[in-house]
């Protein structure tokens, strides 16, 4: 009988591989069903994203035909390696099997799930039902006994006890050898089983930790230094570094750094025509002096910028770098590589927009060229360069108007060598794209939370982040402002706005990241637009970087929590809490190992509120020792307050601080 199956398979073992969840494969020998494989993404097309040390849960459903026992184990490997490692898989219950493993080193991975007969154990269970019924089974020892002498593949020490098992049985004619426990785990590892089966290969990331918790501080670099015109240096950020470190900051992100174009170069607040002196936007790569592999020379030098990356990491923090794929009409590549641009039926440059915006001073890459190859390689040499200058974090500017099979393949490419490499999506588009880069691979994403100012908006946003599938690959990084966006609910300038919106991003989100200058309260906008007046994307600005009405302190006692409370450190663990003022949000996060809880709310409006928390369903602490809480601990204070009748009660007075955040105690 030649087999049944759906999409391909190969043979493994003698047995049957299955290449998607929901296949059957039969055969001569039997069918197995491996269903219903948890965690997928898109049935395996993409993969899921773990933290390197944490142990990852696999679950599947195993089954096949007939009363024969069954086992399964989960394999895994890097996926450059050639040698399996193995976790056996359980039975809980209704042929729901589950299995374990945890990745010792970042990198990607693949694992699958095989199963097979346990002839032995079939063998086993079968004789102890006649022994129970009180029928002969004479034969079926000697059956079982035959088996032993087959057993091949175990280790040393399996090896010993089938022998021994089997010599007893022998000596004596007794069946109890062959019915111990010791011998059952023997032949398990022991036995070379001829139908097993496999599943198709599931893609796996393991991330280092930064990549789910850090704490972003987006910095202008031109804009660092002290006196008025004048154009800052990598030497004036690194005076900066202790002020923002001392913040809790742990990811400096510097917008582009490389030579600016001449050709077109925009004036004050995006005019057309830049007058003398004028910088222009950094966003315009490239000019005389090099490309994207090359600093801006008022910044430095390549070996200023690298002791401004070591620096960094003396002060406990790392470098992120705006990597953009676009170029000023100057750039080297136009004349070196002409054939990766676009023109218009005149000859002319065909030039960036975004209509009803236009961007005269940029041009894109045309990723549809014949020579797209060379293209792709290039701008996978440029990622490459600034990793070897120390650089580990990237945040891509508007990814989802590249292609999409670019970013997969460049993202695969860069990890291959170096897992530690992280990726930012910087893509305000539809959701479905901007899940579909996180799928690809992207790290982290930018998300709507810049938007969501209502509760209903934040937790209806909150739950489809942290539900399933989207809590396995999307990993959000909350930015309460960007140099492009100035929110219309932070332009009135009201400190408690503020406090308010860094605190749902620092407690809702294990990543988030403000723009230099929110901490100023900087909020002067374009008359009815989201965007700053006066951007420093066009020009340079010196600040009093300790200017009277700062929220430093508030900034740094956030971060302080964060980085001491590994509830906060994760974003998947998140429940929120009914509260009856709807304007107070409230909920409950839990760290990764369930030894902490940790209890938030928040207030949206300027009002004066007396909530309560109903906190008599929370519990703290791992399996099977959970217990309810029985205080809380206020992590700003150090107070304590008893729990009673499920629940406390709490006033917030957004003046002084719109955030209330509790350790849980049990």
């Amino acid at each position: 009988m030649s087999p049944t199956q759906w999409g391909h398979y190969f043979h493994v073992d003698g047995g049957i591989t299955v290449t998607k969840t929901a296949q059957t494969v039969e055969s001569t020998i039997g069918a197995f069903h491996i269903e219903d494989v948890y965690p997928l993404i898109d049935g395996g097309r993409y993969p899921v994203k773990r933290i390197v040390g944490e142990r990852v849960e696999i679950w599947a459903d195993i089954y096949r035909d007939g009363h024969d026992i069954i086992a399964a184990s989960l394999i895994w490997r890097g996926e450059l390696d050639r040698e399996w490692r193995r976790e056996p898989m359980t039975m809980h219950s209704n042929d729901r099997w589950g299995g374990s493993f945890v990745p010792d080193a970042p990198g990607r991975y693949v694992y699958a799930i095989e199963a097979w007969t346990d002839e032995f154990a079939t063998w086993r269970h079968g004789f102890e039902l006649k022994q129970k019924a009180g029928a002969d089974t004479t034969l079926d020892a000697i059956e079982g006994a035959g088996m032993l002498t087959k057993a091949q593949a175990g280790g040393r020490a399996a090896s010993a006890v089938v022998l021994k098992q089997c010599e007893d049985y022998l000596q004596t004619g007794d069946a109890a050898p062959l019915l111990s426990d010791e011998l059952q785990e023997a032949m398990a590892e022991s036995q070379s089983p001829p139908d097993l089966t496999r599943s198709q290969l599931f893609p796996f990331v393991a991330d280092r930790p930064q990549a789910r918790h850090s704490t972003w501080y987006e910095m202008v670099p031109r804009s660092q230094g002290k006196a008025p015109g004048q154009h800052g240096t990598f030497r004036d950020c690194i005076e900066r570094l202790p002020d923002i470190a001392a913040m809790g900051f742990d990811v400096i992100y510097l917008t582009p750094i490389h030579p600016i174009g001449r050709i077109n170069r925009k004036g004050r607040n995006n005019a057309v025509a830049a007058k003398e002196g004028d910088p222009g936007s950094p966003y315009a790569i490239g000019a005389a002096e090099g490309g994207h592999d090359a600093v801006h020379l008022e910044l430095g030098t390549l070996e200023d910028f690298r002791t401004f990356v070591a620096a960094c990491h003396r002060h406990g923090m790392e470098v992120a770098l705006d990597f953009a794929v676009q170029c000023a009409p100057d750039h080297p590549w136009l004349k070196e590589h002409p054939q990766w641009f676009k023109r218009r039926p005149d000859g002319s440059m065909r030039y960036a927009e975004n209509p009803p915006k236009k961007y005269e001073d940029i041009v894109n890459p045309d990723f549809a060229c014949e020579d797209a190859g060379a293209l792709w390689n290039a701008l996978r040499d440029v990622i490459l360069f600034w990793v070897d200058q120390g650089v580990k974090i990237f945040r891509v500017d508007n990814p989802h108007t590249k292609p999409f099979p670019f970013w997969e393949w460049l993202i695969h490419q860069v990890q291959l060598h170096h897992p530690d490499v992280i990726f930012l999506a910087e893509a305000f588009t539809r959701p479905k794209l901007m899940k579909g880069l996180a799928k690809l691979g992207f790290t982290q994403s930018y998300t709507y939370f810049t938007w969501r100012t209502q509760r209903w908006e934040l937790e209806q946003y909150l739950i489809e982040l942290t539900g399933y599938p989207e809590r396995d690959y999307y990993r959000p990084n909350f930015f309460v402002n960007t140099p492009d966006i100035l929110p219309y609910h932070l332009q009135s300038g009201e400190t408690w706005m503020f406090k308010s919106r860094v605190a749902l991003a620092a407690t809702l989100s294990s990543t988030y990241g403000i723009y230099n200058g929110f901490e100023l309260l900087e909020h002067e906008p374009i008359l009815g637009r989201e965007e700053y007046i006066d951007s420093e994307k066009y020009e340079i600005k010196v600040r009093d970087w300790d200017k009277p009405g700062n929220i430093k302190p508030y900034i740094t006692d956030l971060n302080r929590i964060r980085r001491a409370n590994p509830a906060l450190q994760q974003t998947t663990r998140l429940r929120f809490l009914g509260i009856e003022d709807g304007n107070v949000i409230g909920f409950v996060k839990e760290s990764v190992d369930q030894t902490e809880t940790v209890v938030v709310a928040i207030a949206l409006s300027r009002d004066i509120h007396d909530v309560w928390l109903p906190l008599g369903d929370v519990q703290v602490g791992p399996l099977p020792d959970r217990r309810n809480v029985a205080a809380v601990e206020n992590l700003v204070t150090g107070e304590r307050y008893p729990i009673e009748w499920g629940g406390i009660r709490v006033r917030i007075d957004p003046s002084r601080d719109p955030a209330v955040l509790f350790r849980c105690l049990a």
